[in-house]
C-alpha cells in the first residue's frame, strides 16, 4: 500500500497552482483546483479545500464560483446534507476541452466579421481571418483528436 507524502502533496498543489496561475488564473482558483485533483475522491467541501489550502472561507467561495464557470469544477450537493461539495471529475481535461465549443464557434464567427469588416485584402484582415481559420481547424479537428485520447487512455489502463 503506497502512503501519500503530505510535504510532497503540498508541494504539488503549490507548485501547479502557480502553473496555473502563470496560464491566466486566479491564484486562489489554481490552488483550489489542485486541491481538488490531490484528493482522491476527486471531492471536497468548502470547509476542506479552506482546510487544505489555508484560505478563508470567502476565497473558496470566490474560488469555485470561477471554477465552476470555466467547467473545471462542479457543484453537487452531498447526499443526505445540505452541504454542497465540489467535484472534479477524472475526466476533466476532455469535458473542459468539449465543453469550450459553443465559445470557439462565437469567436470564429467574431474573428470572421472581423476579418470582412478590416478587408481581406489588408494586414489586419489577412491576420483576423488566419485566426478564425485556426479556431475553425481547431474545432473540425478536436472530435477526431479527442477519439484518439480515448483510445490511448483505454490503452494505457489496459
Amino acid at each position: 500500500m503506497t502512503q501519500r507524502d503530505p510535504a510532497g502533496v503540498n508541494t504539488f498543489i503549490e507548485r501547479f497552482a502557480s502553473a496555473f496561475t502563470e496560464a491566466g488564473v486566479p491564484r486562489m482558483a489554481a490552488r483550489v483546483f489542485a486541491a481538488l485533483l490531490a484528493a482522491d475522491s476527486g471531492r471536497c467541501t468548502a470547509a476542506e479545500l479552506a482546510e487544505a489550502t489555508q484560505a478563508s472561507p470567502a476565497a473558496i467561495s470566490g474560488a469555485v464560483r470561477y471554477l465552476q464557470q470555466v467547467g473545471l469544477v462542479v457543484r453537487e450537493r452531498e447526499p443526505g446534507t445540505r452541504r454542497d461539495v465540489y467535484v472534479v471529475h477524472d475526466d476533466v481535461w476532455y469535458e473542459a476541452m468539449f465543453s469550450r465549443e459553443p465559445l470557439l464557434q462565437r469567436w470564429s464567427a467574431l474573428f470572421w466579421a472581423g476579418a470582412q469588416a478590416l478587408d481581406l485584402d489588408t494586414p489586419a484582415g489577412r491576420r483576423v481571418a488566419e485566426t478564425a481559420e485556426f479556431f475553425d481547424f481547431f474545432m473540425a479537428e478536436m472530435p477526431a483528436m479527442m477519439g484518439r485520447w480515448k483510445t490511448y487512455r483505454e490503452q494505457r489502463r489496459s
